[in-house]
């Protein structure tokens, strides 16, 4: 391996948006990250939905007349005009 080339090796501590701590290898000393492996949907068995940007509220508002609800009041304003 070429010297000088290489970037330094820590012991990283990573914390979670849960709240979680672990503490592995990177070229990092500290890390900081939103989702992990004790609050992640897929090992936990449990929904959650991970928003960023409010891209969950910019979907539901795009598409909110296309709700079932809103073509039904649509209906039956068409019915009774």
């Amino acid at each position: 391996m070429k010297e000088g080339i290489h970037p330094d090796y820590f012991e990283t501590e990573v914390t979670c948006g849960c709240g979680n701590t672990f503490v592995t290898g990177g070229t990092k000393a500290k890390l900081k990250v939103d989702i992990c492996n004790m609050c992640h949907p897929f090992f936990t068995g449990k929904l959650k939905y991970i928003d960023t940007a409010g891209r969950i509220e910019k979907f539901q508002k795009k598409y909110a007349a296309g709700t079932y609800a809103s073509l039904q009041a649509a209906t039956q304003k068409k019915k009774e005009n």
